[in-house]
């Protein structure tokens, strides 16, 4: 389906995140360019990267879903422990089957486990995600009655990793797209009614770019920590 751009606005619609919003975490890659480690529970500052991401999470909903294979749960689990939101995995039943799946599977979860209507959307190696661009796309999903929400770069590019969508249908979007040949995000965003936010928006509204920068890389890592110590 086409996008359907949104403008800044001041909303006045009373969008309780907690009830309506989970988080979920996509960790089931094999972090190939980040060496033999899994980056998902790599020392960040002192922090697991993932454990850095869920505590963004804490500041807009009580409720994560961790996507990752049966190997990583252990380590994982250790990461997040006494972490705020409640958290529960869902496990790929198949292996490096790309992001769409991870994606898929973790939003059957949230619907399963939590019941949310929507999911904030966010991959294990972005650990500066700022929970004010998490708000302001639910809130563009909810004024827009669209099942996702995404920032559109200028250069065209979606950021469909740090994104929010409506729970059902993105999963079944998913599900279509990997019997596809075309086993992108974007594909599978495409089947379903979205909305975009620009760059002017996320300036107007004060969120840095940062909020994108994947740490996906040993070199990413030392700089990231680096920042933060």
């Amino acid at each position: 389906m086409s996008p359907r751009s949104r403008a800044h606005s001041n909303s006045d619609a009373d969008v309780d995140p907690e009830g309506d919003l989970a988080g979920l975490v996509i960790a089931g890659g094999y972090s190939t360019r980040f060496g033999d480690e899994d980056k998902a529970v790599a020392d960040l500052a002192g922090t697991p990267m993932i454990r850095r991401v869920v505590d963004r999470l804490a500041a807009v909903t009580d409720a994560v879903v961790v996507n990752c294979r049966e190997d990583q749960r252990d380590a994982i689990t250790a990461a997040l422990e006494g972490c705020a939101p409640a958290i529960e995995f869902a496990l790929d039943p198949v292996e490096d089957r790309g992001p769409v799946a991870g994606i898929g599977t973790g939003l059957e979860a949230v619907g399963e486990t939590y019941g949310r209507e929507f999911a904030a959307v966010v991959a294990c190696d972005m650990p500066f995600v700022d929970p004010d661009l998490l708000e302001l796309l639910l809130e563009r999903a909810h004024d827009g009655a669209a099942d996702g929400a995404v920032v559109q770069l200028e250069d065209g590019w979606y950021q469909t990793t740090q994104a929010v969508y409506r729970t059902d249908p993105m999963a079944r979007a998913c599900a279509e797209t990997l019997e596809s040949d075309d086993r992108r995000i974007v594909a599978a965003l495409e089947r379903v009614d979205y909305v975009t936010v620009d760059e002017r928006v996320l300036e107007e509204a004060g969120i840095d770019d940062a909020t994108f920068e994947s740490v996906d890389t040993k070199e990413a890592l030392e700089a990231a920590a680096e920042r933060l110590e």
